[in-house]
């Protein structure tokens, strides 16, 4: 059984904004604007795929789905997911999600998840979508939100997320993170001059390293699964949350 705290009341109804391969969207689109067209994703970098994977399907398609193989050691642990290119510049929500049902059950497309999330072109709304549609599909009452208000969080807030990774990636269960990522406090490849609003998924933890496993479907520059320092992570997640 998992271990389980359930979070507060919802405060946030910030949106999550996606974003394309290629460009981030500082800001959100507004309902029934022009649609972005399926962008095809870069090659990946030489550094941008970290863990052992292996082409599971789409082998001729723009997108095709990568599955990380597991890993459990004493220190390091990754569990096995689909990763696949988000499809269009604002579903980053439903990749994530898509790959974060992986651990658990056959996914369905991004296109069937994105009409479930309710994502539109400006992006997925809240973290809270999320995990209403990762608890449909997997344990009815897995999956809670937490929110992260402070900025920067609080030790407490720290603590929580850690522990929060660690008991998911070790029950099976991958963790979906809404991210702020402004000039200066970037994972590797974003677009240094933009502030991106994103979700990703993260598949693992290493507690040699203090690090991080994250399946990031923006493939910025080619990084699509790569290691990133735990701290980093929290102080990418407020003001918003993570499902978990």
């Amino acid at each position: 059984m998992r271990r389980r705290a359930f979070a507060g009341a919802m405060a946030l109804t910030a949106t999550g904004a996606l974003l394309s391969t290629g460009t981030a969207h500082a800001s959100r689109a507004p309902r029934g604007g022009s649609q972005v067209a399926p962008i095809p994703p870069s090659p990946a970098h030489p550094n941008g795929i970290q863990v052992a994977t292996e082409v599971v399907g789409g082998y001729r398609s723009k997108f095709p789905v990568l599955r990380t193989k597991e890993v459990n050691t004493k220190g390091e642990h990754v569990i096995s997911v689909e990763y696949q290119v988000q499809e269009t510049g604002y579903w980053c929500g439903p990749a994530a999600t898509r790959c974060a049902l992986s651990a658990r059950v056959a996914p369905p497309s991004q296109a069937t998840l994105a009409a479930e999330l309710g994502t539109h072109t400006g992006g997925t709304d809240h973290i809270s979508q999320i995990a209403t549609v990762l608890n449909n599909r997997i344990d009815a009452g897995e999956y809670f939100i937490r929110e992260m208000p402070n900025d920067p969080p609080t030790q407490g807030q720290i603590d929580q997320l850690w522990t929060d990774v660690v008991t998911d990636i070790d029950d099976g269960y991958a963790v979906v993170a809404n991210i702020v990522a402004p000039p200066g406090n970037q994972p590797p490849g974003y677009p240094p001059d933009q502030t991106v609003y994103h979700y990703f998924t993260v598949i693992g933890y290493d507690t040699d390293y203090n690090t991080v496993l994250i399946a990031d479907s923006a493939s910025f520059n080619g990084w699509q699964i790569y290691w990133l320092n735990f701290s980093q992570l929290a102080s990418l997640i407020p003001p918003k949350g993570y499902a978990a």
